[in-house]
């Protein structure tokens, strides 16, 4: 099982320092008040926006916090390394004033531009540094960038669902145009039985602070829960490497037809123990809901199984209707991991469509997380789980598909 190239390409160190600590005459822009942020682009790439510290020429160096990464995947690396020089040019746009749009148009004041060629000819087998260092700004000011520009190989296992995870489909691994499949899955809706979710074998006195926050507040709501859904994936000799099984039932608020953040549904994705084929320890434990207002979106957090309590290392929302992306990353804005998250650079992503779409999950792993196919089914069996996730947090004056009903009751309800 070999993995597919990719190279990151991270944008940090950013910082902006300006000719003087006063007001110029007429344009409005004080060093020490006015916030500032800029840009990034690479063509094909969609646009990214950082903040922008300001310091001061004593200042020490800027911090080497990451502002923006890009992801180049084996087919872009293919078309640019077929190119005499295979470089990349990086925009990046600096603006006073606060981030937004207003009628389309970009809110802030244009400060200066700068570009820099990546030239990415060894980024597959090497970490490269482009940039590291204060540039001036174009524009005709005297206002300096300080950036540091640099990429590292970083190869990926792609999977790729065969169909809905509802509908125990073949998972495949991708190598540029060959479909290899590595593992098959098992969806089973069981709302007649609440302890079904339950791993065989799960150890309660171990579990004990997990059952609390899981099954506290929980009652039966006749009719108004989905609950008892889990997948299994298996490989290709059959035997169970992952799961994720829904412990806390998705059930709507008061007066209300949505699963609310106050009290989410959640899943437990599981791998086996080693002591049997039926028995099976927590790795990590999904919640998920739906957001309220403009937004409408899925709401979701994913923590670590540790002993009694859980690691967060992912937390965020998508549309509930176009879907998204879900991933572990410390550089991903979407990821909103915490300072204590132990995740450093890209652990694994996944594309979820929104409601009513046909949704096969495709799946990247990084390599360094996975020793086994039993590690990557983990990050499948997660996937899964937040693709459904979506299903089961739909209005609850929706009715979902007959594989999620399991005994054949009507989830029109």
């Amino acid at each position: 099982m070999d993995p597919c190239p990719f190279v990151r390409l991270t944008v940090e160190s950013l910082a902006l320092q300006l000719a003087a600590a006063t007001r110029p005459s007429g344009s409005g822009i004080h060093p020490s008040s006015t916030p500032c942020y800029a840009t990034l682009k690479i063509k094909n790439f969609p646009s990214q926006q950082a903040p922008l510290p300001l310091i001061t020429a004593a200042a020490p160096e800027p911090s080497s916090s990451a502002a923006a990464s890009f992801d180049i995947g084996p087919d872009a690396l293919r078309g640019l390394l077929a190119c005499s020089r295979p470089v990349l040019a990086l925009k990046i746009r600096v603006f006073a004033g606060r981030t937004g749009r207003t009628c389309g148009v970009t809110s802030g004041k244009l400060l200066g531009t700068l570009q820099l060629p990546v030239d990415v000819a060894h980024a597959q087998g090497r970490a490269c540094v482009y940039h590291s260092g204060w540039m001036k700004l174009g524009g005709g000011g005297e206002a300096r960038l300080h950036v540091t520009v640099r990429s590292e190989p970083d190869p990926r296992y792609v999977f790729q669902f065969g169909g809905e995870p509802e509908c125990s489909p073949v998972v495949f691994q991708i190598q540029g145009n060959i479909r290899q499949p590595v593992f098959s899955c098992k969806f089973t809706a069981d709302r007649s039985n609440r302890s079904r979710s339950l791993p065989t074998d799960f150890n309660i006195n171990n579990n004990r602070g997990w059952l609390r926050r899981t099954l506290s507040g929980h009652k039966d709501r006749v009719g108004r829960e989905r609950k008892g859904w889990m997948i299994i994936v298996y490989d290709l000799s059959g035997s169970a490497v992952a799961a994720a099984s829904m412990i806390t039932p998705f059930v709507p608020s008061a007066r209300s037809d949505r699963v609310s953040r106050s009290n989410p549904g959640a899943w437990l994705i599981l791998r086996p123990n080693g002591v049997s084929i039926s028995s099976w320890k927590p790795w990590g434990r999904l919640e998920a809901w739906r957001e309220r207002g403009a937004t409408d979106g899925l709401g979701y957090k994913f923590e670590l199984v540790a002993e009694t309590r859980g690691i967060p290392i992912a937390q965020g929302t998508m549309s509930a209707k176009k879907g998204g992306g879900f991933c572990i990353d410390d550089s991903s804005k979407d990821c909103a991991l915490s300072a204590m998250s132990p995740v450093r650079g890209f652990v694994m992503g996944s594309t979820i469509e929104g409601e009513g779409r046909v949704s096969k999950p495709a799946v990247q792993v990084a390599a360094h997380h996975v020793t086994c196919m039993a590690d990557a089914a983990l990050f499948v069996a997660l996937s899964a789980a937040v693709d459904l996730s979506v299903d089961a947090c739909r209005l609850f004056s929706h009715k979902l598909r007959k594989e999620f009903s399991g005994d054949g009751d009507d989830l029109f309800l």
